[in-house]
């Protein structure tokens, strides 16, 4: 199915709602659709022990939170190197957000401040060429990310995923999780093709410490905390849609319907 206008989408669902799923089903069935993972793109800089890696992995090791400002950086390049957004002209990673061994700056550093208030200026207009089409991943949580989300690249879909509480707890159960890459799997309805191995790599697959039902409960409590204004705050810019299914497949034809309409028409 080819689109026809730039989609920019975030997919936004509490924990095993199964974002990852449905994000693997639209970049199939949209050829044009990439994925943009801000998770993917730190762990390529302290794989590869770029400056950024290095200044960020003990935050990551230590389960912090990596700054805003630095997440914002490096979609920012990524963008950019692969021309979908004007190229900016202050406080840049050099060559590819994935690439580049050039100076960044650690989380707290001061240095930032000027790169945020110029998110906010806007770096160029994004791209309308359906080849600039991305699910961003990982980024942002938060409605105060998405204001400064919005004065880099504006969103033009946030899709809410729902599937009732009790049908999720099920679901983590049979989770399964390949550490370095973060790809997920489940034995009910993504099994791995060999038990407990990576698809990719033939690596150990491992359970995650909190997919357990009460450990569930608090991240659950914590996800509406923080999604409740995120939606809100896309449901003002007027770009918010949701989608209940009890599984993935039930999902899947609505999420591919709303795209179709969206973006293909």
């Amino acid at each position: 199915m080819k689109l026809r206008s730039a989609a920019r989408v975030i997919l936004v669902g509490a924990p095993g709602v199964g974002k990852g799923t449905q994000s693997e089903r639209l970049l199939q069935r949209f050829p044009q659709l990439q994925s943009i993972s801000s998770g993917d793109l730190l762990r390529w800089n302290v794989r590869n022990k770029t400056a950024l890696g290095i200044k960020v992995e003990q935050t990551l090791k230590a389960g912090g939170l990596v700054s805003d400002s630095i997440i914002l950086r490096l979609i920012n390049n990524e963008l950019t190197t692969r021309g979908w957004l004007g190229r900016p002209q202050v406080m840049t990673l050099q060559s590819s957000a994935m690439g580049s061994d050039s100076e960044t700056y650690s989380p707290g550093d001061n240095h930032m401040d000027p790169f945020m208030s110029a998110a906010h200026r806007g770096f160029g207009s994004p791209s309308d060429d359906p080849s600039a089409s991305f699910l961003l991943d990982g980024f942002p949580r938060t409605a105060a990310q998405a204001d400064q989300l919005d004065g880099l690249v504006p969103i033009n879909l946030a899709v809410s995923l729902k599937t009732p509480f009790d049908v999720i707890i099920e679901r983590i159960s049979g989770r399964w999780v390949h550490e370095p890459s973060g790809r997920v799997y489940n034995t009910t309805f993504n099994p791995p093709q060999v038990a407990g191995k990576d698809d990719i790599t033939g690596e150990p697959l491992v359970k995650r410490a909190d997919d357990d039902e009460e450990t569930y409960k608090a991240r659950f409590q914590k996800f509406q905390e923080t999604s409740e204004p995120l939606l809100e705050h896309y449901a003002r810019k007027g770009v918010l849609c949701e989608i209940e299914g009890m599984s993935s497949d039930e999902i899947s034809p609505k999420l591919f319907d709303l795209f179709e309409q969206r973006f293909c028409e």
